[in-house]
C-alpha cells in the first residue's frame, strides 16, 4: 500500500478538522443574525404580544370608564335634591324660630287651640328633620369644634372658655348634603379666656380697632 493510501485511511488531517469547525461556527452565527421578520414563528409571536398589549390597554380603559360612570351616577343620586333641600332649609329655620318664641313653662293657662298649634309645629319640625335624614341632609351645630372656613361662616370673635380658634357660639346652624355644604353655619370664634387674647373691641396691631370682628375667609 502506498503512503498516499495510508493517509486517506487515517482520516482528515487536524488542520482540515479545524477549518471545518470554523466554517460551521460561521454558518451558525450568520443564521442567528438573520432578521426576525424572516422567521414566521418570530413574526407571529411579535404580533401576538402586540395584540395582547392592546387588549390589556383597552380593558384598563374600559374599567376606568366604568368606574367614572359609577361615580357620576352615585353623585347624581346623592346630590339630585340639592336645590330642593336648600329651599327647605328656610322652612326648618321658621319652624325653629316659631318654637323658640314660645315661652318656657307648663301648658297651664294655654288654650286648647294654642296647645294643638304648638304640638302641630313640633310634629312638623320632627317630620322635616326625619325627611332630611332619610335623604342624607344633616344639620351641623359645630359649637366647640375647630373653626373650618370651608364649613363655617365667622361673624365675630369673642372671649370664651372654649380654646382659641374654636367655635364659641352658633348663631345659625349649618346643613350638609353628603360631603357638600348646603349652608355654612354662622358662628362666633373664640379668642380664648377673657384677657388671654385679642377679644371684642380690642385694638389690633397697627392701632386699628377690631370692633369685635375679624375677617375670616369662607
Amino acid at each position: 500500500m502506498s503512503d498516499e493510501n495510508r493517509e486517506d485511511e487515517a482520516g482528515p488531517a487536524p488542520e482540515d478538522i479545524e477549518a471545518m469547525e470554523e466554517a460551521a461556527e460561521a454558518a451558525a452565527s450568520a443564521g442567528g443574525d438573520l432578521d426576525a421578520s424572516n422567521d414566521p414563528l418570530a413574526k407571529l409571536q411579535a404580533e401576538n404580544e402586540d395584540l395582547r398589549d392592546r387588549a390589556l390597554r383597552a380593558l384598563a380603559e374600559l374599567e376606568n370608564t366604568r368606574k367614572r360612570a359609577e361615580r357620576d351616577v352615585q353623585a347624581a343620586r346623592t346630590y339630585a335634591i340639592e336645590r330642593f333641600a336648600t329651599d327647605l332649609i328656610s322652612v326648618a329655620d321658621n319652624l325653629t324660630r316659631a318654637l323658640e318664641s314660645v315661652p318656657e313653662g307648663s301648658d297651664e293657662g294655654r288654650s286648647e287651640l294654642a296647645k294643638n298649634l304648638l304640638s302641630g309645629v313640633e310634629m312638623t319640625q320632627r317630620e322635616l328633620m326625619r325627611a332630611f335624614e332619610r335623604h342624607g341632609v344633616e344639620q351641623e351645630n359645630p359649637k366647640g369644634e375647630a373653626f373650618d372656613p370651608n364649613r363655617h361662616q365667622a361673624v365675630t370673635q369673642m372671649p370664651s372658655d372654649v380654646p382659641s380658634g374654636r367655635v364659641a357660639e352658633v348663631m345659625q346652624v349649618g346643613y350638609v348634603l353628603g360631603e357638600r355644604p348646603l349652608r355654612a353655619a354662622m358662628v362666633a370664634v373664640s379668642t380664648g379666656p377673657q384677657g388671654g387674647g385679642q377679644g371684642s373691641g380690642q385694638t389690633a396691631p397697627g392701632g386699628e380697632s377690631t370692633g369685635g370682628t375679624t375677617d375670616f375667609k369662607v
